[in-house]
């Protein structure tokens, strides 16, 4: 059973539908992508999965059951939009957060002291929010969403304001979350950061759920049968119309490097084959989509459905 499951999930501001029958299963211990355009409706979904908003209709399950305001200790909630008070001291603010998720005191200083430490920013215990640098206080936002273990983690834009090396930082705590039984749901728009950490994904546009699936078969489903082949020979490889069609060709460092499609009746292993009769391959490689150019092709093909 999936920890968390939205069934046509509904939802409409006055005249605007911000959420058209919309269902996702969020299987354990994996980390969900949850994309879409800006309006898409992937911040109204997150609301009503943290009881912020209600729906209108549908359902939501977190364990098979109705989820409930309750039920909000068990899942981590860092928005897109931060939200530290400014004035306060860090440390005494993230007590404060972590009680507010059902820690006793001592665990919550205890489990706190030790993020702080690994984020290397122990020594801001006892300095007030609006002193910490905008990384600072995304790393302070990232420590009192996950230091109460929850079952469910959702980030929006984690990655926000952080260099390359924070980045990878959070990347890794997120991973090691994952493996220690956390699920979590990941809404961003870096394309590069969903192929590298999720295992499945939905796209949501215009209110309505247009792609769901685990992350290989989606890349699986929209290949276009191209091989990217790099040779070397005195002279390009003739492909004498066997089923195989030349996309491009061009020398790069002295070796050539050409763009085959390969017709359905084809297979890999002939063009291979035909090509090893000809030159010293170098590389052989299928040329395969990414994330990023499946969310573009499908956003633009819903806009005119």
């Amino acid at each position: 059973m999936p920890l968390l499951q939205t069934i046509d999930v509904t939802k409409s501001y006055g005249a605007y539908k911000a959420l058209d029958k919309v269902s996702i299963e969020v299987e354990r211990q994996s980390i969900f992508g949850l994309l879409g355009p800006n309006g898409a409706g992937k911040t109204t979904l997150i609301r009503i999965i943290n009881t912020i908003s209600a729906k209108d209709s549908g359902e939501v399950l977190l364990d098979g059951k109705k989820i409930t305001p309750a039920d909000t200790r068990l899942i981590g909630y860092l928005p897109e939009e931060r939200g530290l008070y400014k004035k306060m001291k860090v440390g005494e603010q993230a007590m404060y957060l972590a009680q507010l998720k059902g820690m006793s005191k001592q665990d919550a200083f205890k489990n706190l002291k030790e993020w702080f430490e690994k984020f290397e920013i122990g020594s801001w215990w006892n300095r007030k929010v609006e002193e910490l640098s905008k990384g600072m206080q995304q790393k302070v936002q990232f420590i009192v969403t996950v230091v109460h273990r929850p079952k469910l983690l959702i980030f929006d834009e984690p990655f926000s304001g952080f260099d390359p090396i924070n980045v990878n930082l959070l990347k890794d705590e997120i991973w090691q979350l994952r493996d220690e039984g956390a699920t979590i749901i990941f809404s961003t728009h870096n394309m590069a950061s969903v192929e590298e950490l999720c295992d499945h994904i939905a796209l949501i546009n215009n209110s309505r759920m247009i792609l769901s699936g685990e992350i290989h078969e989606i890349v699986n489903r929209y290949k276009s049968h191209i091989f990217e082949v790099t040779y070397s020979s005195p002279k390009e490889i003739l492909l004498n119309g066997e089923g195989f069609e030349l996309l491009s060709n061009e020398k790069v460092n002295g070796n050539f490097v050409s763009r085959i499609k390969i017709k359905e009746d084809r297979s890999s292993n002939e063009l291979l084959q035909l090509l090893i009769r000809q030159a010293e391959i170098t590389g052989f490689k299928e040329v395969l989509p990414s994330i990023n150019d499946i969310f573009i092709r499908e956003v633009n093909k819903n806009k005119h459905e």
